[in-house]
């Protein structure tokens, strides 16, 4: 049976605040593991007022203490904003305290606008064009020392910290089989390449000492509902909020509304449409049905389910149906 995980950007909620995101995204972990899903993601986002992972690592600690057998990980840290040592530090520190646990998913994007990466990067040298490169001296942290080296990764060196790559194009695809890493795409909001790049992924995979054969993970929204009409009224906060960030005015996640045709205009209807067409909405026996023809039709090993709602107990609500329905 194909895998299910989640992915989470601990949404900060209109009327809301971050405290009240973290705790709702620990009750959503709690809830996953106790249905047996196999793994839990933050994902770095940075000067998004709906998005409270920017800081990833922190939030992936905070995640794995409160639960007990999920694994936790990131979907993605965003290399390019980090020097690798740093992140091979962090994520020493995260296996540390929970061994066996913890993932590194990579992305090479850098999760934020144009001024933000001013802020973020002090040393302009860096950028998405070193992704390749950054990889690879972040799997070198993670060997085991080696005699006379003057620079290591303490925590780091020698621990077992499974590495992704997480993309939306081929060239991630590229990377991912030429480094014998497992792949991750990111469909739920860029599907256009997901199947040239998982076909590209499979093709020219080169085993390696992390993983011997093709291991591809896909994301997906999904919202599980009693009724069709419920789990549209809700995914309509997930509409708006992609709505905006097209707009370039990215805010809280708003509540759902009854009629989006006050929203948006029909241009901006089209291109959501279009980046959310990797989409499960509805009641049990829809969920069931198009979830099934999607894991059937891209043959994932593994199927991440993006779940983003205003009202924290419908997310709770929706992954008890989703375990239901496809155990």
């Amino acid at each position: 049976m194909t895998r299910l995980s989640v992915l989470d950007l601990a949404p900060i909620r209109q009327g809301g605040d971050a405290a009240e995101a973290f705790q709702s995204t620990r009750e959503r972990a709690q809830r996953v593991e106790q249905l047996g899903f196999h793994r839990f993601w933050l994902a770095e986002h940075h000067n998004m007022p709906g998005v409270g992972s920017s800081a990833t690592a922190v939030l992936i600690g905070d995640i794995a203490g409160a639960t007990q057998t999920l694994r936790v990980g990131s979907g993605g840290v965003m290399l390019p904003n980090h020097a690798p040592l740093v992140v091979a530090e962090q994520f020493g520190t995260l296996a540390s305290l929970y061994p066996g646990r913890i993932d590194l998913g990579l992305g090479r994007a850098p999760g934020t606008d144009p001024q933000t990466i001013r802020a973020l990067r002090r040393d302009r040298s860096g950028g998405p064009e070193r992704f390749p490169q950054d990889v690879q001296e972040l799997q070198y942290w993670f060997r085991p020392t080696e005699p006379g080296q003057p620079v290591r990764a303490v925590p780091g060196a020698g621990l077992d910290v499974p590495i992704w790559i997480l993309g939306s194009s081929t060239s991630s695809a590229q990377l991912a089989a030429a480094l014998g890493l497992p792949y991750a795409f990111a469909s739920h909001f860029a599907p256009g390449q997901l199947m040239e790049a998982l076909d590209i992924y499979r093709a020219r995979f080169q085993p390696s000492g992390q993983l011997d054969r093709p291991y591809a993970m896909v994301a997906m929204n999904v919202l599980a509902a009693d009724t069709e009409a419920d789990a549209a009224y809700h995914f309509t906060s997930a509409q708006q909020q992609f709505c905006e960030v097209l707009r370039g005015s990215p805010g809280p996640l708003p509540p759902p509304v009854e009629d989006m045709s006050r929203v948006w205009t029909s241009r901006e209807q089209a291109a959501v449409t279009e980046a959310l067409r990797c989409s499960a909405v509805g009641g049990p026996d829809t969920v069931r049905r198009d979830v099934q023809a999607f894991i059937d039709s891209t043959g994932a090993d593994e199927l991440m389910i993006h779940t983003l709602v205003y009202e924290p107990d419908v997310a709770l609500r929706s992954f008890g149906i989703v375990a239901n329905v496809l155990a």
